[in-house]
């Protein structure tokens, strides 16, 4: 096994920014959010059959081993598994982690709201790629399916259950010229072990200790185990670990353990995985007749209709997990962010349209029961900033102040509380 070699990630990691990127040119385009953002118990498929018995390894050459890597080609599955401690609502919990979903008027076929189907419960994906053009990846319900496909300039996406279809084509000239092409395929939740490995060690600096804690078997494959875990404390985020493919430097498996304790937040992982040229009629779509098609500048401007508070507290997320604004309904940009302290602690300030915090039966006539059953959301607070509520998951936290601020991040209560605090 590997000995528990360590690393800082100060100047050294992000000088392997550019080899990280060009190491995720292979990466399935995917939409949305959050963190996720993000990202579970093991099943059996994903659970080790031994520890290899590998070369001595350091952290920073492990990092750089990913860094390095050049694979373009795979093909598999993947299980995916998130738990945020969100209590179940309902339709209203799903409308509100979809971004709205049908009800503000989007396709049901549109990356940006069917892409947050990840950011709970278990989901089994496929996955495909042949270089930095030609990318699928499938997300597999009992009924029907939902894939996400591109082929050089055309980005297609078709839910199979209500036979829509999402279609975006790519600028040439923008891609020639190396700028943000008008129609890129859509970003957000990472939906692979290298989009959240790639996602991590981009924003990995100071406040992190890194080492590799032996190894172990992924899908078939010998890895390595890399081990990020925050210096700081107040995060809500334990530890990272991602199984680094000992031949290839692909990482195989994420898992992110909440400081609190219990099942994994997020555990991603192929349970197979194969590096030869995919099948090239993977990467070809042609919308079956009778199919509805919604271009990707019509959706656009069906969330742009459906702007509103929520946008801004997903726009404060995005500076924790690429493509949290998605989460808001227009994914537009918050008018007064700051960002507060670094690291794993960072926290976003975020004013609300009008200044006004949540509603109460005081101020706005609300009825007791509605009251009670939105206290029983969060947590009451006091401080020098005045009053509040804190919204809690097991990986992001929310302070609604009564004047309308609000404090999140993957801190704890305490952290929120105390930003408040040094604010007033």
């Amino acid at each position: 096994m590997a000995p528990n070699d360590s690393a800082e990630t100060g100047g050294g990691t992000r000088g392997t920014a550019v080899g990280r990127r060009k190491a995720a040119r292979y990466i399935v385009p995917v939409a949305v959010a959050g963190v996720a953002a993000a990202t579970i118990g093991l099943v059996p498929a994903l659970a080790s059959t031994g520890d290899p018995d590998l070369p001595k390894i350091t952290a920073q050459e492990l990092i750089e081993r990913i860094a390095a890597s050049d694979t373009e080609r795979l093909s598999g599955t993947v299980r995916i598994s998130t738990d945020l401690g969100i209590p179940s609502l309902g339709g209203l919990a799903d409308a509100f982690v979809q971004g709205g979903g049908a009800g503000r008027g989007g396709a049901s076929a549109d990356p940006q709201e069917r892409m947050t189907e990840l950011v709970s419960g278990t989901h089994t994906l496929r996955v495909a790629a042949d270089g930095p053009d030609k990318q699928r990846l499938s997300i597999m319900d009992n009924a029907s399916e939902y894939s996400l496909i591109r082929n050089g300039d055309e980005v297609w996406g078709y839910d199979s259950g209500s036979d829509q279809a999402y279609h975006a084509t790519a600028d040439k000239s923008a891609r020639g010229s190396g700028e943000k092409p008008a129609h890129p395929a859509p970003e957000g939740a990472p939906a692979t072990p290298k989009e959240l490995a790639e996602q991590l060690l981009e924003t990995a600096g100071p406040t992190t200790s890194v080492t590799v804690d032996g190894t172990a078997r992924v899908a078939g494959r010998d890895a390595y185990k890399l081990v990020l875990k925050p210096k700081q404390g107040g995060s809500t985020i334990g530890s990272a670990t991602v199984a680094v493919d000992a031949e290839n430097g692909v990482p195989l498996k994420f898992t992110l353990l909440a400081s609190a304790g219990g099942k994994p937040v997020v555990d991603a992982g192929f349970t197979e995985v194969d590096f030869a040229k995919p099948d090239a009629s993977l990467f070809t779509f042609t919308p079956p007749k009778g199919t509805e098609v919604t271009e990707a500048d019509d959706a656009k401007a069906q969330h742009e209709r459906g702007k509103g508070p929520d946008k801004d507290l997903g726009k404060g997320l995005d500076g924790l997990f690429p493509g949290a604004d998605r989460l808001g309904a227009g994914g537009g940009e918050a008018e007064d962010t700051k960002i507060i302290g670094e690291g794993w602690n960072t926290i976003a300030e975020i004013s609300t349209p009008g200044g006004t915090g949540l509603p109460s039966k005081e101020s706005d006539g609300m009825p007791a029961e509605a009251q009670q059953f939105l206290d029983s959301l969060g947590d009451k607070v006091t401080g020098k900033f005045g009053s509040g509520t804190v919204f809690k998951t097991r990986l992001v936290n929310a302070l609604m102040t009564d004047d309308g601020k609000v404090y999140v991040g993957a801190v704890t209560k305490d952290a929120l509380v105390e930003a408040a605090n040094n604010a007033s």
